[in-house]
């Protein structure tokens, strides 16, 4: 099968059914995605995954996940290690990317590709750092709870703000999936940050971190970490935000990966101000 050209790959939708093959690459490649992922990811757009296979059997992933009719999001592009240096990365990757249509297409892209990226039509919007290590110890702060059901609404309006599209579809699964803990901060009435801890195939996963201030991201981070103390965990903090790095080094965590947030076009106005952890690498 080494010896297999492009044109022998078949590119075909993806459903949830396959989401553990293209999970488990990611695991292999060290991407440490969340152990209930997949749902919201399809919840958001069903058609938007894709594998590849030569002789039905699958060889490489990719996801091009519409947002909205404006912004999709690539991510998963993947192909299997015994595979590579045949072309199927490159005719998966062209043939999926039309799914997008004419919007403009974001991902989170590891430093060996980001060239082939820029290439692309991929411009850089910033570093994206993912700092782990043990959570430390300590008492939850007051002022932040668990997120109950009369919650999601300002959650959804909230994330709106903070993300280039609005994404009710996933934020559904990804706020309530088995084993996620969504916590928020109040000011008053007014909801002023909230944050997502999950576990993932070898550390718990933070994200997303979104808060108006450093105080309500440290007092967040605080009660995430709280109930994760003494365990593995990680929080992709895009670079720009300082206060973030900050966060996450004072908690002594420590860089530990990085990818490049690139985009095609523009992208709307959101504030990224507010970006103290990334929600995930593979949807944004």
């Amino acid at each position: 099968m080494t010896s297999a050209a492009p044109h022998d790959l078949v590119l075909t939708q993806a459903t949830l059914a396959d989401w553990p093959v293209i999970a488990g690459w990611a695991t292999a490649e060290g991407w440490n995605p969340g152990l209930a992922d997949g749902p919201a990811f399809f919840a958001q757009d069903p058609d938007g995954f894709f594998l590849g296979r030569i002789d039905g059997e699958p060889v490489s992933a990719i996801s091009v996940v519409n947002h909205g009719p404006d912004f999709a999001f690539l991510g998963c592009y993947l192909v299997r290690p015994d595979l590579r240096g045949h072309g199927h990365g490159l005719t998966t990757w062209k043939t999926a990317l039309a799914h997008a249509g004419e919007r403009t297409v974001g991902l989170d892209g590891v430093v060996a590709q980001q060239d082939n990226y820029r290439r692309s039509g991929f411009e850089l919007a910033h570093r994206t750092i993912r700092f782990t290590g043990t959570a430390p110890q300590g008492a939850p702060p007051a002022g932040v709870r668990p997120a109950g059901p009369a919650d999601l609404a300002a959650i959804g309006a909230y994330d709106s703000a903070c993300h280039p599209a609005d994404r009710p579809r996933f934020l559904a699964q990804w706020l309530t999936g088995p084993g996620h803990l969504t916590l928020v901060r109040h000011d008053g009435g007014r909801l002023t940050g909230y944050g997502v801890l999950r576990p993932g195939h070898d550390t718990l996963r933070i994200g997303p971190l979104f808060a108006d201030t450093a105080d309500d991201a440290r007092a967040l981070f605080a009660a995430l970490t709280a109930e994760a103390a003494g365990r593995e965990v990680a929080i992709d903090v895009p670079e720009p935000n300082a206060a973030g790095v900050a966060l996450a080094e004072e908690a002594g965590l420590r860089a530990s990966f990085e990818t490049a947030r690139m985009y095609t076009g523009p992208v709307r106005e959101h504030a990224r101000h507010r970006v103290f952890g990334v929600t995930t690498l593979e949807l944004g």
